[in-house]
């Protein structure tokens, strides 16, 4: 079993930033090593569907990000902390919701990397509150 935990969200004001944390305990085993897989970043607005945000490959060779947030948002990690970031920039009141990191069952995966079916392992989520 791998353990996502988010951090990094709270209240801020629109046209204002977050950096949101993921990263998981290590256990030894290849499965909790986050450099390992395809990790991606995903909302949950009240009355939607849950969206993916960013995507990024094991190496970080490859990033995808949804066009709703392109410009504004960018995803990076740092292996050796186990941990992968999202920098959000320009957050708008609409994008309040709850943030959710999860952990792929491939390295990446181009077509798929932003739909919530890739991915075996989620966090509880951290919320992100955009409102003046």
């Amino acid at each position: 079993q791998v353990h996502l935990v988010e951090s990094g969200g709270g209240l801020v004001q629109p046209g204002g930033s977050l950096t949101l944390s993921c990263t998981a305990p290590r256990s030894g085993s290849d499965e909790d090593y986050l450099g390992y897989w395809m990790i991606g970043w995903f909302r949950q607005v009240t009355g939607k569907e849950r969206e993916g945000v960013s995507c990024i490959s094991h190496g970080s060779a490859h990033i995808k990000t949804s066009d709703s947030v392109k410009g504004r948002f960018a995803t990076s990690r740092d292996n050796h902390k186990n941990t992968i970031y999202l920098q959000m920039d320009k957050l708008r009141p609409e994008e309040s919701g709850i943030y959710y990191c999860a952990r792929a069952r491939t390295y990446w995966d181009e077509d798929d990397c932003l739909s919530p079916a890739a991915y075996d392992y989620w966090g509880q989520g951290t919320q992100v509150t955009v409102s003046s």
